[in-house]
């Protein structure tokens, strides 16, 4: 018998639940993963409270999309893993478990330098801002306003965006400007006045914004600093950028992301790996918790605590 993290119900962390489920076996095209570490997203805390729209509840519905483990077993068809194969996985339907059947495209071999919960903190967050970045084609001679720097998906996007040419402006909490520093990006913080201590950094303007932080000054900023509104976007406000004339990829927004959004949001896996398995990309882990210790690990999220939070089963 393995176990998993499920809610019956809409509303705050209380509502998650330790479950009995059969242990999964993998069939066609799939592998099963003994689960190390699951990645706690953002999004999770959201479809929780029901603030992401998302289907009625007619069964108890799990959640978690990315993680590590261990390869137990393989369906028909797999090639190129084993059981005992460290692995990546992202993608997924209901991560927060302990054992999990998840289908072969989404799997990746794990390095030996990256731990579980380093690969648990990969998924959406490097997904999301790679394939922000690629559709706003950020480069040499850019310089980026990223709202929201600190953050999971704000980290991932300083160090793409900095690897391939551009000039990272950071806004962040005075408390984490060390960390933001650390990944190539100059901090600004938040807060009345952030237009103006933006343009003593780059008067020579800003060519394109990434929101990441969700805030009416972050997009206010980005609309006041960006000629280009082509160039701004928000993945945060989805909802909110037809009407302010910039662009959303997902974050609420009604438009589901295309086909080359999507490969892009695939393509962020490998390539990620690569670097880290080089040196040349960094994550921040957080706090972990035990997969019976969900709510807990939900509140630390909503609280913003620092690095990537995960459930170890």
């Amino acid at each position: 018998m393995a176990h998993a993290i499920a809610y019956s119900e809409f509303g705050g962390p209380d509502v998650l639940d330790l479950i009995d489920i059969p242990t999964p076996v993998p069939g066609p095209g799939e592998i099963a993963i003994e689960v190390e570490a699951a990645g706690v997203n953002l999004i999770d805390w959201k479809l929780r409270t029901g603030l992401r729209a998302s289907d009625p509840l007619t069964e108890p519905r799990r959640l978690g999309a990315d993680g590590a483990g261990i390869v137990t077993a393989i369906g028909e068809g797999v090639s190129g893993f084993r059981p005992g194969d460290a692995v990546v996985f992202f993608g997924a339907s209901g991560a927060y478990a302990s054992d999990l059947v998840v289908p072969w495209g989404r799997v990746l071999p794990r390095p030996a330098n990256v731990s579980a919960a380093e690969g648990a903190a990969l998924g959406i967050p490097v997904g999301t801002a790679y394939q922000a970045l690629r559709s706003l084609h950020v480069g040499g001679g850019d310089t980026l306003l990223l709202h929201g720097g600190s953050g999971a998906v704000g980290q991932a996007a300083i160090q793409y965006a900095v690897l391939w040419g551009a000039r990272v402006i950071a806004t962040s909490s005075p408390r984490r400007f060390e960390r933001v520093r650390a990944l190539g990006a100059e901090p600004v913080a938040y807060g009345d006045g952030l237009a103006d201590r933006v343009r003593a950094l780059a008067p020579d303007g800003v060519t394109v914004a990434i929101d990441a932080a969700g805030t009416d000054e972050a997009l206010q900023t980005s609309l006041e600093l960006v000629a280009d509104r082509g160039r701004i976007a928000t993945l945060v406000r989805g909802r909110d950028a037809a009407g302010l004339g910039i662009r959303a990829f997902s974050g609420g927004g009604p438009r589901p992301l295309t086909a080359q959004e999507q490969a892009w949001r695939a393509e962020a896996m490998p390539v990620t790996l690569a670097l880290m398995a080089s040196g040349r990309f960094s994550v921040e882990t957080g706090p972990s918790f035990a997969l019976a210790d969900a709510p807990a690990a939900h509140r630390a999220v909503q609280d913003g605590a620092d690095g990537k939070v995960t459930l170890v089963p």
